[in-house]
């Protein structure tokens, strides 16, 4: 992280050079009212007044931990606040080091991570947090989707979620079997605070439980999301289609599937379309990995697939969606094939 350490005095500053020993795995700089200069390798940056610092330290830092007054600290920092998902990790130490409160940003700005990092290497520390789910050691699925560099939608309701899961009630979540498997392997999951409905069994939605969605997919309610990002799409398309004509059908994919193209980790296709010139010219133009596979592939998976022209021609169950599953992480099919003009298109994460 890159972190700026706030003193506002020469004890302060003390405090925050004692405090540099702890955090070497970090880039840190230090701002205070008296010094220029470095220390061990570390930059002093002076200031007349807090409030000259903070814009710059606010948009360029991840992390700002203040070695002053809580309620000062609060009061400078308020005109700034944004939103949980933009503004950096705040943190307040006492002078002495042996106190720490992770005031801001505790999950997704990594406060509560960087406090317990400073507690675990600092003899006699305490931690203060006060986010309610780390205190009660329930999951939280803010931090669930940063450990796995998932995106979030509806960030606004996580609070409905992570009360439920608090006040011991229970939450729905809609998802994919791995996702299922992935949650439950996660610190905090508890079999009582969830219901799972999986895609082939919608019927039994509840309306009464908060919802969260765990696809790749954005999806028009209000509710909140979790978006893994490494998608695969399958490509099959006609002999000597365009790189064209490629690029605009798996842009039209993506708009009518909630999906956008920074999601898209990787291409697959049947190795018969190895040659096909537009389709390697696309790859390298969005500078993606492609990956062939062969009919021994293809014709050795077990999932049903749509009725595909490939099995006419090439003898083999299909081209984008099985090469989309092959080449996938969590080899979950969650959209079937579209057809646009001569190309075809399938995603899997």
């Amino acid at each position: 992280m890159k972190i700026a350490i706030v003193t506002i005095n020469d004890p302060s500053l003390e405090s925050a050079q004692h405090l540099l020993r702890y955090l070497s795995e970090h880039e840190c700089y230090i701002f205070n009212k008296t010094k220029e200069g470095s220390y061990e390798g570390v930059s002093f940056h002076t200031f007349s007044k807090i409030d000259d610092i903070l814009p710059t330290a606010w948009d360029g830092f991840d992390a700002l931990i203040f070695l002053m007054a809580t309620g000062a600290v609060i009061r400078k920092i308020a005109p700034h606040l944004k939103d949980k998902a933009s503004d950096p990790a705040v943190l307040i130490m006492t002078l002495d080091l042996k106190r720490v409160i992770p005031l801001l940003s505790g999950h997704l700005g990594g406060a509560n991570e960087l406090a317990n990092e400073l507690t675990n290497k600092i003899e006699g520390c305490v931690n203060f947090v006060t986010t309610a789910s780390d205190q009660r050691e329930v999951l939280a699925f803010d931090m669930f989707a940063k450990t796995h560099n998932y995106a979030i939608s509806n960030l606004k309701s996580l609070a409905e979620v992570s009360n439920a899961i608090i006040n011991k009630k229970q939450v729905q979540v809609i998802t994919y079997p791995p996702m299922v498997e992935e949650l439950k392997a996660f610190e905090g999951y508890k079999e009582e605070n969830f219901v799972f409905v999986l895609p082939d069994d919608l019927e039994s939605f509840r309306e009464d439980l908060p919802s969260v969605y765990i696809t790749p997919q954005k999806l028009p309610n209000s509710a909140l999301q979790i978006h893994p990002q490494a998608i695969v799409l399958g490509l099959g398309m006609n002999r000597d289609t365009p790189k064209t004509e490629i690029a605009n059908a798996v842009k039209r994919f993506c708009f009518e599937h909630g999906l956008v193209e920074s999601q898209v980790t990787k291409l697959a296709s049947f190795e018969a379309k190895s040659d096909e010139v537009g389709l390697l010219e696309y790859a390298q133009e969005k500078n993606l990995p492609l990956e062939f596979f062969n009919e021994e592939d293809i014709n050795a998976l077990t999932q049903e697939f749509s009725p595909s022209q490939a099995t006419k021609f090439f003898n083999i169950k299909g081209v984008a969606e099985p090469a989309s599953l092959l080449a996938s992480k969590n080899k979950t099919l969650f959209l079937s094939k579209r057809v646009y003009g001569a190309v075809t298109v399938a995603a899997s994460f």
